[in-house]
């Protein structure tokens, strides 16, 4: 394989890295006000699916890069166009939602849903720029296994997790 598929794996899993910890750091730090403000989680069960499989993603596109021979195809702008674009809706959901942004699922009571930035058009933005990063990163590199295996598994625990939010949201504004 030549460097450049290498290297530009190598950037997308260092940029994928910073920008998963930063996520993790505001939500712990959003998670522990809306904790002393009463607030409540709902959803726990599911949670380590959706962690798993974020936490796959990297490793299996780095397998299937570097062991399973796949290459970025000619038409790679297009995914990562589509990256870029997933991060800017998710990036736009977490500012929209602020201080009430979190990884988990936290109600307050008597806080009405946010129908504000993406919230006005889509239910769950956020879950839609994760769809779309779980199908266009892998693709960015050619590895069409790991995006069609991410993005089924995915598709079954964005189901339970919209389920679980939908009941928990209409619980509590009442």
């Amino acid at each position: 394989m030549s460097a450049a598929p290498l290297a530009g794996l190598g950037l997308y899993l260092i940029a994928l890295g910073l920008e998963r910890a930063h996520e993790l750091r505001v939500s712990a730090r959003n998670q522990r006000a809306l904790v002393a403000r009463g607030a409540a989680e709902h959803g726990r069960r599911h949670f380590p699916l959706l962690v798993a499989i974020h936490a796959l993603l990297p490793l299996a596109l780095a397998l299937e890069v570097l062991a399973g021979g796949a290459r970025p195809p000619t038409w790679w702008p297009a995914p990562l166009a589509l990256l870029v674009l997933a991060e800017a809706l998710r990036l736009w959901s977490m500012a929209a939602l602020g201080g009430l942004w979190t990884a988990r699922i936290f109600t307050l009571p008597e806080v009405p849903r946010i129908r504000s930035g993406p919230y006005r058009w889509l239910a769950h933005p956020s879950y839609l720029a994760a769809t779309i990063d779980l199908l266009a990163a892998p693709l960015m590199f050619g590895a069409w296994r790991t995006a069609i295996g991410l993005s089924a598994l995915n598709a079954v625990v964005i189901t339970i997790r919209i389920r679980a939010e939908t009941r928990a949201l209409a619980a509590a504004v009442g």
